[in-house]
């Protein structure tokens, strides 16, 4: 009796009466058929949900060592923040607030009168408001010799509030003297009331 035959002869309800290379043939396609679905429907997807925590995984690996560094760097950012902390406030000390603006714009004019220069005009300008400080130009013509406008500007520069020199011109007398015109500029700090 050929395979064949048996093939034909086989009854399905009946395991028992199988022959022996059918049930190993059976087994297998049996064994492939589970394989291939547990390999659909079970193991691809764990496959793509373990890649998926893997990419997962380095992003936190990256999070987690750019805050390590951060705390790391703490102390040294807590430290170099105190420092700037210092640095404004003396800055803003240099900023005359709006009561202080009066004293500073005589001490301006004793710091010309002690070098010797007359003051021919002495105009504050209208105030420019910033962010956190206002400027306050002042045009100044002053007449006097050459050592006493540096003198003069030196102790501009001296002073212990800002005071900027800019657009300068100079000019000669008939008497070898000298007709200084410049625009100083101060900047007064704007407190939190509003100016």
């Amino acid at each position: 009796m050929s395979r064949l035959d048996e093939l034909r002869d086989i009854e399905i309800g009946q395991p028992t009466s199988w022959p022996a290379w059918f049930v190993v043939v059976a087994a297998l396609v049996l064994a492939a058929l589970l394989a291939f679905g547990g390999w659909q429907f079970l193991v691809q997807d764990q496959l793509q949900m373990l890649e998926r925590e893997r990419a997962r995984e380095g992003e936190l690996r990256n999070t987690y060592n750019s805050k390590k560094g951060m705390v790391v760097n703490l102390p040294a950012y807590q430290a170099q923040m105190v420092e700037i902390e210092q640095m404004l406030a003396a800055m803003v000390r240099q900023l005359p607030d709006s009561a202080e603006v009066p004293s500073l714009l005589i001490d301006i004019t004793e710091a010309g009168t002690q070098r010797g220069l007359h003051f021919v005009t002495f105009d504050p300008q209208q105030e420019e408001v910033g962010d956190f400080y206002a400027v306050l130009p002042i045009r100044v013509e002053v007449s006097g010799g050459y050592h006493q406008l540096a003198g003069f500007i030196s102790d501009l520069a001296r002073m212990p509030r800002i005071v900027t020199v800019g657009d300068m011109t100079i000019s000669a007398d008939d008497s070898g003297g000298l007709t200084t015109s410049v625009m100083l500029q101060t900047y007064r700090y704007l407190t939190e009331e509003g100016g």
